[in-house]
């Protein structure tokens, strides 16, 4: 059984949502999203209230139906307020700067970094160390944060690197000089 799944998603007033052979549109405020629902997964709406169904007790079915709920929901929060990644980059001569459909980060080794910026996705950088993504896409501005954090991780000696706000990196002590 799906506790997630069997919840009802409420549809906000400037939303639209229609279901054509399984393709599921969302159109809001700030953009529209589509997703192709899994196959025995289905989509009911009634007056202002959407419930995702499955077609069987099989273990796909039940598997996908919470998921399928989930990333509906998404949708519509993203339609309607979008979703947002603030990141912040640690490190003597660390810079980052948006050229075009391009970002690029300075991140201590021997070339600038340049990393595409995705189509949907806005990124703005405050005082070269402060980076927002936005978008309407949950997935696309979690995995584009998740790629420029990698490109240099929070190192635990000193603390540089790129790091999500309010990330919490455990700082280990550096070699002891003893005799």
């Amino acid at each position: 059984m799906s506790r997630v799944g069997l919840k009802t998603i409420t549809l906000p007033e400037k939303v639209t949502v229609s279901d054509k052979n399984s393709l599921i549109t969302v159109e809001g405020p700030k953009g529209k999203l589509e997703y192709q629902l899994p196959l025995g997964i289905s989509l009911k709406q009634e007056d202002g209230t959407l419930t995702v169904q499955r077609a069987t007790e099989g273990r796909s079915h039940r598997a996908l139906h919470g998921t399928a709920r989930s990333l509906i929901q998404n949708m519509i929060i993203g339609v309607t307020d979008g979703y947002s990644k603030d990141l912040e980059i640690l490190g003597v001569g660390f810079r980052a700067a948006v050229k075009g459909a391009v970002l690029d980060l300075s991140l201590g080794k021997s070339h600038p970094i340049l990393h595409p910026i995705p189509e949907g996705v806005k990124v703005t950088v405050a005082d070269n160390t402060k980076l927002k993504v936005e978008g309407i896409d949950k997935q696309e501005v979690g995995q584009f944060a998740a790629e420029v954090r990698a490109y240099y991780k929070p190192e635990p000696y000193k603390g540089k690197g790129v790091r999500y706000v309010g990330e919490y990196v455990r700082r280990k002590a550096g070699k002891s000089v003893g005799k």
